[in-house]
């Protein structure tokens, strides 16, 4: 049932003592429109391609001389994004490292945003400071579990996360980058923003760094990934990790990805050498299943190269009065309580829980690769690292990467498959990266046979 007008109401305030009150009723609306809408989906992502959802808005006025009302708005407008959004929920959408987020973190995301703490200052966010002092302490000892003063502060992903730790290298007089060809694209962008030279390129082999090829100097910084995006590949961090100490570089891993195999006891070993990282890249709406944004940089020593000084925050004389700085935790001013939502799903689910739906979807992927390897029409890049497989139909043709792009062109404008891309050894691969820890096998043979099937209509 739609909502009913209330364009003669006034807008309600969500702090309060009575704002649980409005907004609980306002939710209600948008959770019946999200709940009936799903409903009518029949695949996760909108049929029609950028046109069709587009024309979806035709007509919408943004900016109405009178308002609509509050329900009548939130109804039309949650009701336009659940039809028009990719359903990270759905097996069949696999294209990036976007998973659907656990219903704990959702709600507890919806507390930071009613409470509306800014994490700039102490006065803004008296308890949400000291939850994320103790979250951040918490995740640097799961990085550095050997350090006496490990440091972590919250990013906004793993982007931000890998700006901070060449920014620390930089302060600490590392000016020049070594990273191999399958770092992320943010390592090449932060150099860009930090005045550095453009990144050294090292070989890399099987979509994984060569460490026998760094050749290190003290004022380098040297990145090396556990978890590349387009194979899920993880650099040899130890050996890298003795190069750099050998060389008195600094070491910066960005395991935005691959870092969550941590909370697992069978998978953590995957990541052996992490040790030597200097800074570490962590982001928990990847592997965490958490609304975006929760991004974390963990450092082996406090980070103190944030500080700055802002006489309306961070007054010199109430630090020293005890008023807790929190301007040197972020290049951010304000900044969203994300701690919150992180903090209540480690609590909720502990380390146990949060790693058995990691070494669920690494099983996954291996079981998965075995049903491309036993099919006849597909063929499959290498065994899976942590979630992610690649796959392409087989063929024969000169122009067969044309024919594996138009097969994702083709199920992305029917709606029935988000699948992505990579071009890993000079061929485009069809990328499955699985995040959905509900998720089993039987939900994708049905998949890979639609992707041999769509290659086969398409053949000429």
């Amino acid at each position: 049932m739609r909502a009913s007008p209330d364009a003669s109401d006034e807008p309600r305030l969500s702090a309060g003592t009575a704002g649980a009150d409005r907004v609980r009723a306002l939710v209600t609306v948008a959770l019946d429109a999200m709940s009936e809408t799903a409903a009518t989906r029949t695949g996760p992502i909108p049929a029609g391609g950028p046109a069709a959802v587009a024309a979806a808005l035709d007509g919408l006025d943004l900016l109405p001389p009178q308002g609509v009302g509050e329900a009548v708005a939130l109804d039309e407008l949650t009701r336009l994004l659940t039809a028009g959004s990719v359903d990270p929920a759905h097996p069949w959408c696999a294209a990036h490292l976007h998973g659907p987020t656990l219903a704990v973190a959702a709600a507890a995301d919806l507390v930071g945003s009613v409470l509306n703490p800014s994490m700039d200052s102490w006065d803004q966010a008296p308890v949400a400071s000291e939850l994320e002092r103790e979250l951040t302490a918490t995740l640097a000892r799961l990085c550095f579990p050997a350090q006496e003063r490990p440091d972590a502060v919250i990013t906004s992903g793993g982007t931000e996360s890998n700006l901070l730790g060449l920014l620390l290298a930089r302060e600490h007089g590392r000016t020049r980058l070594v990273c191999g060809g399958n770092a992320h694209h943010s390592v090449a962008r932060a150099a860009w923003l930090l005045g550095l030279p453009a990144p050294r390129l090292v070989d890399t082999d099987a979509g994984r760094l060569r460490a026998d090829g760094l050749d290190l100097a003290a004022d380098e910084v040297v990145v090396a990934t556990a978890g590349t995006t387009d194979t899920g590949a993880i650099d040899p961090l130890a050996e890298v990790g003795v190069a750099a100490r050998q060389a008195g570089a600094w070491l910066h891993v960005d395991a935005a990805y691959g870092g969550a195999a941590l909370f697992s006891d069978r998978l953590a070993p995957r990541l052996a050498g992490l040790e030597h990282a200097d800074s570490v890249a962590l982001d928990l709406h990847k592997f965490g299943w958490q609304p975006i944004a929760a991004g974390i940089l963990a450092t082996r020593a406090p980070c103190t190269a944030l500080h700055v000084r802002a006489d309306y925050l961070n007054a010199g004389d109430d630090t020293e009065a005890g008023i807790p700085d929190l301007l040197g935790r972020s290049i951010r001013t304000s900044r969203r309580p994300d701690c919150l939502k992180i903090a209540v799903t480690l609590r909720a689910l502990g380390r146990q829980g949060i790693a058995g739906l990691v070494e669920h979807c690494c099983t996954l992927a291996g079981q998965v690769a075995r049903e491309v390897e036993r099919h006849p029409g597909l063929e499959l890049w290498g065994e899976p690292t942590l979630s992610t497989v690649l796959v392409r139909p087989v063929s024969h043709d000169a122009d067969a990467d044309a024919d594996v792009a138009a097969v994702r062109r083709r199920l992305l404008d029917d709606g029935t498959a988000v699948l992505g891309r990579a071009t890993v050894d000079g061929r485009v691969w069809l990328k499955l990266t699985l995040l959905n820890p509900r998720a089993t096998l039987v939900d994708y043979r049905g998949l890979l046979d639609l992707v041999d099937a769509t290659a086969r209509t398409l053949a000429p």
